[in-house]
């Protein structure tokens, strides 16, 4: 197996523990894995986004422009900006809730995520759209987000991990306290 996988968001929604959840998800499975994080401005609401390549033959973990198999966005201007590295026919994971970038925030932009949502179903051929305020509403939470877009990109068939590898990233990595919660998260659908 092969794949190069960006995920992509704000600071604050779970990006980086969603990558290392990959990536132990990987090593569990004693498949080669390359990562390369970015986190910038990320405790400001910054853009942070993730490389992962998984398999052999990557001999650095950033992926080319064109070569990503998965996109997972947390956020959808998040996941338009990282899109030129999506390859043809590559798939989209993608939360439905926007966070308004700092520079709209501050006056200097306008910012519409439903336009980013409406962009994504024009220009992805294989889309998946989660609705991150309904999971929240459901689940109680609104913190394993990260979680569930990693359940959708399994069921999606397009992460090239199952259910059960991710399971066991959660139990190794994430405290006690919170493991039902993250369980129940990765298998929310809707």
């Amino acid at each position: 197996m092969s794949k190069n996988i960006i995920l992509c968001g704000v600071g604050g929604q779970g990006t980086i523990l969603a990558s290392r959840l990959i990536a132990s998800a990987c090593m569990g499975k004693d498949l080669p894995i390359l990562t390369a994080e970015t986190i910038g401005m990320a405790q400001r609401g910054g853009s942070v986004f993730s490389h992962i390549r998984i398999g052999k033959g990557a001999n650095s973990p950033m992926i080319p422009k064109g070569q990503a198999d998965l996109i997972i966005g947390f956020e959808p201007g998040e996941a338009v900006r990282q899109l030129p590295f999506l390859k043809k026919n590559g798939a989209v994971v993608v939360s439905k809730r926007s966070v308004m970038p700092v520079s709209a925030m501050i006056g200097k932009s306008k910012y519409d995520g439903d336009a980013m949502i409406r962009y994504l179903q024009k220009e992805v051929e294989h889309l998946t759209v989660v609705d991150a305020d309904l999971a929240a509403e459901e689940l109680g939470s609104s913190k394993t987000l990260n979680v569930v877009l990693l359940g959708a990109a399994i069921r999606s068939g397009e992460l090239g991990l199952e259910e059960k590898d991710l399971v066991k990233a959660l139990e190794e990595r994430v405290p006690e306290r919170f493991l039902e919660l993250n369980k129940r998260s990765l298998v929310w659908n809707k």
